[in-house]
C-alpha cells in the first residue's frame, strides 16, 4: 500500500503519526454514532493528548462554522435572494439548514485539523505501528 500525504491523510481521517488507523469510527453520515477512536488502531498513538484536549475542537469548528455562514449568505445573495427585510427568514432557513448539515463534518474535521495541523509535536513516523 501507498503511504499517504499529509493532506491525503487529512482528507481520510487518518492517524497523523502512522498516516494508516482511522481516528473514527464509522461515516461522518450513517445512522450510528460517530465517536473519536480513544487510540489509532495502528500504532497505538492516543489522540486526546491530555485532558480536556478536543475542547480546542470548539473554537475550529467554530471558525469553520462562521465560514460556511458567511458562504451561506453570500451564494444565496449572489444566486439571486434579494437582501432586503422580507427575505430575512430565506436567510435564516437557508444558513441554519447549511449549517446542520455540516456539522457532522466540522465535527470531524475540527478534530482532524487540531491533531494534524495545531498539535505541537505530533509528526509523522514512518514505519511506526509496524
Amino acid at each position: 500500500m501507498a503511504e499517504l500525504s499529509k493532506f491525503q491523510a487529512f482528507l481520510q481521517c487518518k492517524c497523523p503519526r502512522c498516516r494508516k488507523g482511522d481516528i473514527f469510527t464509522g461515516n461522518a453520515y450513517s445512522f450510528t454514532l460517530q465517536k473519536t477512536n480513544v487510540h489509532c488502531p495502528h500504532c497505538n498513538l492516543k489522540f486526546e493528548r491530555e485532558p480536556g484536549f478536543f475542547y480546542v475542537a470548539m473554537f475550529v469548528s467554530y471558525a469553520m462554522n462562521v465560514a460556511e455562514i458567511i458562504t451561506i449568505g453570500v451564494a444565496s445573495y449572489i444566486l439571486g435572494l434579494d437582501l432586503v427585510y422580507d427575505n430575512l427568514w430565506y436567510y435564516v432557513g437557508l444558513i441554519l439548514s447549511g449549517v446542520l448539515l455540516l456539522s457532522p463534518i466540522n465535527y470531524r474535521y475540527s478534530r482532524v485539523i487540531l491533531l494534524h495541523y495545531l498539535t505541537p509535536g505530533l509528526h509523522y513516523v514512518p514505519g511506526s505501528g509496524d
